[in-house]
């Protein structure tokens, strides 16, 4: 069994070791938390590509030690083309391709923004420094993961033909095999660019009207005017109080709400072990009492139709687990998205501690790669319906729904727990399993190899099961069937249905102790 990794001066999680080297250099060259961070989204946009892109949205908390913590909505707009008109004569929009690059990339915006949050932690390190690593390894080439041969090669036949994408991720037209070099030239110059220029040149500047006209000739709505109004946002993160701890997550437009509804529920049923039918029956009804909210409140967050934190109140989380059944599952068809996404988590000597998520949306975003910046575009606006009367109705300038929620936890005692995953609808699900087993005595470690579960529909799969992987007892699958659960048994051991997750914590000593999923690429470096 894997054990947890400790460190005292500095500590870094993410689902690609380069990635977290990354950020672990910046810590050790004395860097702060966010820097850090900064640096390694930068380094696992380019050794990642098939999970997240700097054409993606991001989202951030952060926490310095005696404040209050600071989330960063970096999420874009859909242009002010995208409309129903625009999309004449579809019933839904195109998952891939031009027309499916509808929003506004944000993470660029979020690096942005944090640098600001931290800039009076101290002398910041240039900006050239912490894009540096990102920058030589997209010029020199990147080793090709299993992950991204695999899924290249799943979703090649709706990728292949999608303008740039098989010039930067195929090989001669072929899928790369794991293990081979693969360049990307054009990021890095682009990488380059923002480190002479600054971020803001990604929205105001050379590089936005360069992409701006090639999105424009492509085909997309996204217009040079949708990057100039673009703005990065500090917002107040929702949080939930569960016995000697404080646990906060994203607002709207993303599912952290979700996320923190899920285990305020599951508090009240009072399970008092980990790993058997009441822990994984709890959290799975707990998950559907938590996705009915969800599907009817989560949007953009100008048209949320009711107050999220008065959802997180203790007399309505106390009303939703009266309606759990402890011995029966509910019956549950619901319609869920798959999606494509990177968590990575960071504490720094001063205790500071950031929990980050950046995705493009599905696996390779839209698939667009433009060609003189070489920057992917995400799908995100996808989520978006062409129904009027839909939750999630597109129209000009609205903030797509988002699967991402990154989580950050305070206990009372000192300890500070930064926590996340990739996974799409996984993503609360796999929070709520790793901190119900933390908080009944698993190791951090152990608390994420152990095996996990997903309630409905990820990966494009069509199925709404209840997903096990191999490793649970047949006597507690049995369980499961016999209270009612449609359950598949999938033939991994470590899947990555599953998501990849990782969570770093502070003691109150001052030692930091970190984990990462065997399920991914990734690893914890620590100072």
């Amino acid at each position: 069994m894997l054990k947890s990794t400790h460190a005292t001066r500095g500590i870094f999680v993410a689902p690609h070791h380069l990635a977290a080297q990354a950020g672990r250099d910046v810590l050790k060259a004395g860097g702060n938390a966010v820097e850090a961070m900064v640096a390694a989204a930068a380094s696992i946009a380019v050794v990642y590509p098939h999970m997240n892109a700097i054409g993606g949205d991001g989202f951030w908390l952060i926490h310095e030690p005696g404040k209050a913590p600071v989330a960063i909505d970096a999420c874009g707009s859909s242009a002010a083309l995208a409309d129903r008109t625009f999309y004449a004569g579809l019933e839904t929009i195109p998952s891939r391709g031009p027309t499916a690059a509808l929003t506004v990339a944000g993470t660029i915006g979020g690096w942005a923004k944090a640098l600001e949050v931290a800039a009076g932690w101290g002398t910041p390190l240039p900006l050239r420094d912490l894009l540096a690593e990102a920058i030589g390894q997209a010029r020199n080439g990147i080793v090709v993961s299993r992950s991204q041969a695999h899924l290249t090669r799943v979703k090649l036949d709706e990728l292949k033909d999608v303008p740039g994408f098989a010039d930067v991720y195929l090989s001669n037209g072929q899928v790369p095999a794991e293990g081979s070099l693969m360049k990307q030239t054009a990021l890095g110059d682009t990488l380059a660019h923002l480190a002479e220029k600054g971020l803001d040149d990604f929205y105001r500047g050379e590089l936005a009207a360069r992409m701006a006209a090639e999105l424009e000739q492509l085909g997309s709505p996204l217009r040079l005017a949708d990057l100039q109004g673009y703005q990065a946002q500090v917002v107040t993160p929702l949080q939930v109080r569960l016995g000697d701890a404080t646990l906060y997550n994203m607002p709207p437009p993303t599912q952290g709400l979700a996320s923190l509804l899920i285990l305020g529920v599951f508090e009240r049923l009072k399970v008092a072990e980990a790993e058997g039918f009441a822990h994984v029956h709890g959290l799975v009804e707990s998950t559907k009492q938590a996705f009915m909210i969800r599907d009817r409140v989560v949007t953009d967050p100008r048209r949320v139709p009711a107050d999220p934190q008065g959802f997180l109140a203790p007399d309505n989380l106390d009303a939703l687990a009266a309606e759990v059944d402890r011995d029966s599952a509910l019956e549950w068809p619901r319609p869920t998205s798959p999606g494509d996404t990177i968590w990575m988590g960071c504490i720094d000597n001063e205790g500071r501690a950031v929990s980050f998520i950046q995705s493009v949306y599905w696996e390779f975003g839209s698939g667009v790669v433009l060609p003189s910046s070489g920057v992917a575009w995400q799908n995100r606006g996808i989520s978006f319906s062409l129904d009027t009367s839909a939750l999630q109705a597109l129209e000009p300038g609205r903030k797509p729904f988002h699967t991402l929620n990154p989580a950050l936890a305070l206990f009372d005692d000192g300890r500070v727990l930064s926590y996340g995953t990739m996974g799409g609808e996984g993503q609360p699900q796999t929070q709520a399993a790793l901190f119900s087993r933390y908080r009944l005595g698993s190791d951090l470690q152990a608390a994420i190899t152990a095996p996990r579960w997903l309630l409905g529909r990820t990966w494009g799969d069509v199925s709404t099961s209840l997903k096990l992987e191999n490793r649970f007892p047949a006597e507690l699958v049995e369980q499961l069937r016999a209270a009612g659960h449609v359950i598949e048994v999938l033939d991994e051991a470590f899947s990555d249905t599953m998501g990849h997750a990782g969570a770093l914590l502070r003691h109150p000593s001052g030692v930091l102790e970190g984990a990462a999923d065997p399920r991914s690429d990734g690893s914890v470096c620590g100072l």
